[in-house]
């Protein structure tokens, strides 16, 4: 069975997919407390995206570029703590824009917050500045 039927499943198994972010600032500090969490969050090994050594308010980040390239709709981008995402009003709006714009949700150490939800609508709308 030829066609795009591989093509097809990967789709179906990529929506719904948990992608995992986590960064340090500095080269000393170690990803593992994060890494475990978003392990005991259902994130899978594989799906963990890092940035070593960078501070959030660089937005060149190869690992969240990775992550946020991995989300699909339907998806939910996982992170330990605010913090570990953005550093920045600014970054967060740009990065709740994106997310938006996909259809994903995003998970901050468990807490789901969906941009379609009244809840998770507020938390959009206030990383967004209070802009629809």
């Amino acid at each position: 069975m030829h066609g795009d039927g591989g093509i097809t499943a990967t789709l179906f198994l990529m929506t719904g997919m948990k992608i995992g972010y986590a960064r340090v600032s500095t080269n000393d500090q170690d990803l593992t407390g994060q890494r475990n969490a978003l392990l005991a969050l259902g994130v899978e090994e594989k799906q963990i995206f890092v940035d070593h050594g960078l501070t959030g308010s660089n937005r060149v980040r190869p690992g969240l570029r990775e992550a946020m390239a991995a989300c699909r709709a339907g998806g939910t981008l996982v992170v330990t703590k605010l913090d570990r995402l953005a550093r920045s009003l600014s970054d967060a709006r740009g990065i709740a824009d994106e997310l938006t714009a996909k259809g994903v949700v995003l998970s901050l150490g468990g807490s789901t917050h969906d941009p379609t939800d009244p809840v998770g609508r507020l938390l959009f709308n206030v990383l967004n500045g209070g802009r629809v």
